[in-house]
């Protein structure tokens, strides 16, 4: 059967399982006794795994399986679900998502899992504590190998098959000098030898335990291998500071018939489990089945090359200037016949020109769905409390934009939780609560989308920063009081410059925001920070919707034609100039019982003045978020459909101004930036 056909939608899928996992196991940390939640979890492992196995991704298959058995042990109350499990859970996701993301890259999605599957086993196994190991090694130092007689089923199923198939088992203790300074890394190396002479089936304490160094001298290892027992010794003692290798012949062990009774009680028992696991699969198929069948049901897709869809927004485009030249024609040449096209035409267009936009939008969703995962890893690293609240996650954007965002987010969310969120003591000294709050926060404003990342942390030292960038030579002491305190937070995006009293894992080297700031200006975007010592900071990050073709207002200043965003227009007035009142030398008018400032674009533009005598004033109200402002024009013209063309690679950064339009008549007008005029 040809695979390759049906590789890209395995992916997919495969991504929208893992998401659906992590996101679950976060509310399964906070609600650990709720069933259904484990149910969808484990929904989602059993799908993944069906997959895997039918696109021959063993690896893959092997780990869904184990995590199966662990899910279905809690969801049967007979494991409990606590912080530790959920992180070696948590670390089983991890390696699923990265051999997914191998398979992506043209890769056999292969890679070592021996840990985690490790970890996962000693979970199910109802391993003790690491104190209650310690004691039973020191009661059975003569017979130490009988330590390890708590098989699981699925590991004395590897054991009864590998014999059957002429493989030997060996249960094997090493003892290690009592002068060893690096146990850890001498189990390394043991476990190193090994892999190499056969396969591991348990250890005794568990990998994690060995890792941590938690046992005294001795460790136990049940092991599969070809090769003879004085072979397997004669290669573990090559390892330096090892004291005693003892190997015993797994049925020749004292613990023979105790194993042999599980073998036999395991056999027994699985032809009366049987029809109660068959149904309770059969259920689980069904439920995924429906699931399935609903989705494709309610919603059929088919995934475009966007490449596709640049062309055919490019064509629209030049549809849509030849579309308002028609309209300037048919209205210059009153033809009632050629009105009549005309304006169906535009209706027609109309409605096309909404469906190939929305085709390209996508909710910012599917890049912060990965937060809440990172932050609560990145929390536990840095010994932090974090609470991350995520607002207007349904805002859409375009498609090319969405893939560019999720780094530069990323890097802001890790500089928020490292510097911006203080420790719980210190946080408290301050009489602020324990847990830090991270809101991130995506919203439309005209034809941009702005994405905040806001905490209530330690804020930005304006005086640290000054006298970093005096120390780096970016500024003189002299002309430091003349800086605002944005220019001053704009040093923080310099290359190498960090604040950063040590350099740790997570921040410190100065090589995220300016990595960020370059990544959001290539969008046609800016950044832009807020902050206020102990309360917090807030970056805001300004991206354009790269949509081509926005509905506009058409304004005159003097001769000259301006078009205006609909979507930052709030309404449009009249008012007399004895209406202008004057706050801090700002002209500002009484808009509905609010103070509302007035910009003036034909000082903001320097439009050559012909007559300045009108008593009455034309008013845009335009608002940016929760910020308004009144721009002062001559006159309306009307709404108009337009294409947005940049300005080209001579004029980047021009104030004010996000593009430029042809007009039916031939005509170039500027479109307005409202967002950079609203302080």
């Amino acid at each position: 059967m040809e695979m390759d056909q049906y590789l890209e939608v395995f992916i997919e899928e495969s991504k929208e399982h893992l998401q659906a996992c992590n996101e679950n196991l976060l509310k399964l940390e906070k609600e650990p006794e709720n069933i259904a939640i484990v149910n969808e979890i484990f929904r989602s492992a059993h799908t993944l795994k069906g997959m895997s196995a039918t696109m021959g991704y063993e690896d893959l298959a092997s780990l869904t399986h184990q995590m199966e058995n662990i899910l279905d042990g809690i969801r049967n109350l007979k494991i409990e679900v606590t912080p530790s499990l959920l992180d070696v859970v948590f670390k089983s996701v991890d390696y699923l998502e990265e051999m997914i993301f191998s398979i992506a890259e043209g890769g056999d999605g292969k890679k070592d899992v021996t840990d985690v599957v490790l970890s996962l086993k000693n979970v199910e196994s109802g391993y003790k504590t690491a104190a209650e190991e310690t004691t039973g090694e020191q009661n059975h130092v003569d017979e130490p190998a009988a330590s390890i007689t708590n098989y699981d089923d699925f590991e004395l199923t590897v054991i009864q098959q590998s014999k059957e198939q002429g493989f030997n088992c060996f249960e094997i203790t090493i003892q290690l000098r009592d002068d060893c300074l690096l146990k850890a890394a001498r189990v390394f190396m043991v476990f190193e030898v090994l892999e190499q002479v056969g396969e591991i089936i348990k250890s005794f304490p568990s990998v994690g335990q060995l890792e941590e160094e938690q046992f005294d001298s001795e460790f136990h290892v049940t092991v599969v291998s070809m090769e003879t027992s004085e072979n397997i010794e004669k290669q573990i003692n090559k390892v330096s500071e090892i004291n005693k290798v003892i190997v015993n012949d797994f049925y020749n062990h004292s613990n023979k018939t105790q194993v042999h009774e599980q073998i036999q009680a395991q056999a027994e028992v699985a032809p009366t489990l049987a029809p109660q696991q068959k149904q309770m699969n059969d259920k689980d198929e069904n439920l995924s089945s429906k699931s399935t069948s609903k989705n494709v049901g309610n919603q059929k897709t088919i995934r475009v090359n966007i490449e596709k869809l640049d062309t055919l927004m490019n064509l629209f485009e030049e549809l849509v200037i030849d579309r308002g030249r028609l309209e300037q024609l048919s209205h210059d040449l009153k033809h009632s016949e050629l009105n009549e096209t005309v304006e169906r035409m535009s209706r027609i267009s109309g409605d096309l020109q909404n469906i190939i936009l929305t085709m390209r939008m996508v909710p910012v969703e599917t890049v912060f769905n990965r937060f809440p995962r990172m932050v609560r890893q990145l929390a536990k690293d840095l010994h932090k409390k974090i609470n991350l609240q995520i607002i207007g996650a349904e805002t859409e954007l375009d498609r090319t934009v969405i893939d560019e965002i999720g780094d530069p987010l990323v890097h802001l969310l890790r500089n928020a939780l490292d510097h911006g969120i203080e420790t719980p003591e210190i946080r408290r000294q301050n009489g602020k609560t324990e847990e830090g709050t991270v809101i991130l926060r995506a919203y439309h404003s005209g034809n941009h989308v702005f994405i905040e990342i806001e905490d209530d942390g330690a804020g930005i030292s304006r005086d640290k920063i000054i006298q970093k960038a005096v120390n780096k030579g970016l500024i003189e002491e002299k002309t430091v009081e003349s800086l605002t305190d944005s220019q001053v937070f704009d040093f923080i995006f310099s290359s190498g410059f960090s604040t950063a009293e040590q350099i740790s894992d997570v921040s410190g080297r100065g090589v995220g925001l300016d990595v960020v700031k370059n990544t959001i200006e290539s969008l046609g975007g800016a950044i832009t920070i807020h902050s206020e010592i102990s309360r917090g900071s807030t970056f805001s990050i300004q991206l354009p919707l790269t949509l081509s073709i926005i509905s506009v207002m058409l304004v005159t200043i003097q001769n000259e034609k301006y078009a205006i965003p609909l979507s930052s227009i709030i309404e449009t007035a009249i008012i007399k100039k004895s209406e202008i009142l004057y706050a801090h030398n700002q002209m500002v008018i009484d808009y509905r019982g609010k103070v509302v400032p007035l910009v003036n674009l034909k000082d903001i533009f320097e439009v050559p003045t012909i007559t300045d005598d009108d008593e009455d004033f034309s008013i845009l109200i335009v608002k940016k978020g929760e910020k308004s402002a009144g721009l002062i024009v001559d006159t309306f013209v009307g709404q108009q459909e337009i294409v947005l063309k940049s300005l080209g690679n001579y004029l980047t950064n021009v104030f004010a101004i996000s593009g430029a339009t042809i007009l039916g008549d031939g005509q170039v007008a500027l479109i307005i930036d409202c967002n950079a005029l609203i302080k």
